[in-house]
């Protein structure tokens, strides 16, 4: 237990809606230890209403691997504030949650100010830059990683690691233990879902030809119900103000878990929605778009992991398509899903081993083994 005599201060840094929920957790895990513990940070709203004192909102300004490039701009100024901050103030421990591109700056900042770090979700140095891993050693005092397969990896390059479960399935319950059943699946009209992410720049580049995918399936299944998944309100009507002539879908808000529970098949921006989906046990294709340019210049040489989405990396085989990074035509996805729509033995199949593969994500409960480790680090 913390000690009863001192005042804790946290900073915590999160920069997408992901981060700010698994924060948030965190954040609700220590309170319950200690409840004079102070939260500090940049963050989001579920950050604040869980108690944390935010110097800036930073969601939904995030971006993937190489797309970090374009944020620059705002993320230094945002880092200037910061370090301001880590300097005039007393902090006992900084907590930097996913978007690496960012926070490996905020850690450095923290260890040049003498504070100590955790870094909660591995940087995914695995599958890209893994000569990084000096960089980690140097900024991180304690990584918790939310992979089973992460732990080994970064132990054996001299990191203090330890695996605390995945973040996703702390208030998620997987849905069941049996798959879906398809027997029947071609005398039902087809339920499709499309979740185009929660960033403003996936869902900008995704939001549209996801339409136009399920207009094309939907030539082949007129009678298709289509479901669209936006994080909160405000993605729900910049879905809505973006829709293509002649799409229609049912909006849900925030509920990846249950609309995959409830539909046959997914269309899924590559990121910790994947994981949701595959819980539920519904078969999908995943997507990820990018600057052709950018690709081509930068990230077809610094990625280097055979598969790009956490399905098929948990997986070790491509056990759903998947279209990373998907340029221009979406004629390959619509193939993709009609061959695997087709198939109901397939889909079956896919559906039991999507659910035995998140099993042992959810074994722990992330923010409380996240919460033990930060206690560990404050006495």
């Amino acid at each position: 237990m913390p000690d009863r005599n001192k005042k804790y201060r946290v900073f915590i840094s999160a920069a997408e809606p992901s981060a700010d929920a698994h924060c948030a957790g965190l954040i609700t895990a220590l309170r319950n230890k200690d409840k004079t513990m102070e939260f500090v940070g940049v963050g989001g709203p579920k950050m604040a209403e869980a108690g944390c004192e935010l110097l800036q909102s930073t969601v939904g300004k995030a971006a993937m691997i190489y797309n970090a490039f374009t944020q620059v701009g705002h993320f230094y100024i945002l880092l200037r504030r910061i370090k301001r901050y880590l300097q005039a103030n007393k902090v006992d421990l900084v907590i930097v949650c996913d978007s690496p591109s960012f926070n490996w700056h905020v850690a450095k900042a923290a260890k040049k100010t003498g504070i100590k770090t955790l870094f909660y979700v591995a940087p995914q140095l695995w599958a890209w830059a893994a000569w990084r891993i000096r960089k980690l050693r140097r900024s991180c005092d304690k990584l918790c990683c939310i992979l089973p397969f992460e732990r080994d990896w970064f132990a054996q390059r001299g990191v203090d690691v330890e695996f605390v479960g995945n973040p996703l399935f702390d208030e998620m319950e997987i849905v069941s233990a049996d798959s879906k059943k398809y027997e029947d699946f071609d005398q039902k009209p087809l339920r499709l879902a499309l979740m185009p992410g929660s960033r403003s720049a996936e869902i900008g580049a995704l939001w549209r030809p996801m339409q136009r995918i399920a207009l094309r399936i939907k030539e082949k299944y007129p009678k298709a119900t289509i479901f669209a998944v936006a994080v909160d309100n405000q993605r729900e009507q910049v879905l809505k103000e973006a829709q293509v002539p002649g799409f229609e879908c049912k909006y849900t808000i925030g509920t990846v878990g249950r609309t995959a529970d409830a539909v046959d098949f997914a269309i899924v921006a590559s990121g910790s929605a994947t994981l949701e989906v595959a819980a539920a046990g519904c078969p999908m294709v995943i997507m990820y778009q990018s600057s052709r340019i950018l690709w081509y210049l930068v990230g077809r040489w610094l990625v280097r992991a055979k598969y790009l989405s956490l399905v098929n990396i948990l997986s070790g085989k491509e056990l759903v398509p998947e279209f990373m990074p998907y340029f221009v035509s979406i004629d390959p996805v619509v193939e993709r899903i009609e061959q695997l729509l087709e198939d109901k033995d397939k889909l079956a199949q896919l559906s039991s081993d999507l659910i035995e593969l998140v099993g042992p994500l959810a074994e722990k409960k992330a923010r409380q083994e996240v919460a033990n480790v930060v206690i560990g680090m404050l006495q």
